[in-house]
């Protein structure tokens, strides 16, 4: 609950930066008729037009797990990532599209010193957005919200650009605009396949290795754990949830085997950040083995697993 009212937090705060700083934007587009600033203005509105679906995915990711959504509602962030990475492409279209009629009818661009202020303003607002979205979305473990400050600070990137085409229509290359316009798209498509291959990692379930070596080494070291077998993770919305098998003492008792995988589930809670839940199965080696990775297969990299002796 808190880290998804934190998201919000960010997400309204954000929108408004972005919305005041389009809507400045686009009047200066307007008067000056520059295709550069107009691409840069519309991938801002976009930008800030994310929040909205963003939104909408923490608030669903809030609501309590139900019969019919036994894992609650996390997911709707991935949902919400893939609007995030739509509006990226539609950006890269509209700001490609206005730049290749430019330069096929070239115009003059006024107003060169209301155009340079303006790029100024996009690329301090976005990047300010930027930072406080990647930061935020590091902090609650939200690859969404990551991605939307990716798709920021490639604003301010493109901001940067248009500062360069007012200069360089000042200087009276009349060119200057369309290809920045360009420029600005070919940039608008490298934040967009960064954007795909976060979001596209996290509907595939990818975590990162280090949190599955920290959470087998958390679990060898519980007492009573004499090997550790397979250690699944997976994100739902932005937290993490570990499926987890040990072996223990074949002559435990059930309450006592029950009382290291509850040791275990603590262990890995403890261990590993956005660990929300974690399931632990509990197994014994069979009579007279000593390894029993056997039994397990290993780990799903193909690494053994620590053994600490015959059971």
């Amino acid at each position: 609950m808190e880290s998804s009212a934190e998201g919000l937090r960010t997400l309204w705060i954000s929108l408004l930066v972005l919305g005041v700083t389009a809507a400045a934007q686009a009047v200066v587009a307007v008067l000056s008729g520059s295709v550069a600033l107009l691409g840069d203005t519309v991938h801002n509105a976009a930008d800030a037009l994310t929040a909205v679906p963003l939104g909408v995915a923490f608030l669903l990711g809030r609501r309590a797990a139900s019969r019919g959504y036994p894992y609650g509602y996390g997911r709707a962030e991935d949902l919400a990532g893939v609007a995030v990475v739509l509006a990226v492409a539609a950006s890269a279209l509209v700001a490609g599209w206005a730049a290749v009629q430019r330069l096929l009818h070239p115009e003059p661009v006024g107003q060169l010193w209301a155009v340079a202020a303006a790029a100024l303003a996009g690329c301090a607002g976005n990047e300010w957005v930027a930072r406080y979205r990647i930061a935020t979305g590091r902090r609650i473990g939200s690859a969404a919200l990551v991605a939307d400050g990716l798709h920021a600070r490639s604003d301010a990137l493109a901001s940067l650009a248009v500062l360069l085409g007012a200069g360089g229509g000042a200087l009276g290359w009349r060119y200057a605009d369309p290809v920045v316009g360009l420029l600005i798209t070919v940039a608008i498509l490298a934040v967009l396949a960064g954007t795909v291959r976060e979001v596209g990692r996290r509907l595939m379930d990818a975590v990162d290795p280090a949190l599955l070596d920290a959470a087998e080494r958390e679990l060898a070291a519980v007492d009573g754990v004499r090997a550790v077998g397979a250690v699944r993770m997976r994100w739902i919305g932005h937290a993490l949830r570990a499926e987890a098998e040990v072996v223990v003492d074949r002559t435990l008792t059930v309450v006592a085997g029950h009382q290291v995988a509850e040791a275990a589930e603590r262990a890995l809670v403890r261990a590993v950040p956005r660990l929300l839940a974690a399931t632990v199965h509990v197994d014994h080696a069979p009579p007279g083995r000593s390894d029993p990775v056997g039994r397990f297969g290993g780990s799903p990299g193909g690494r053994p697993r620590r053994v600490d002796g015959p059971s």
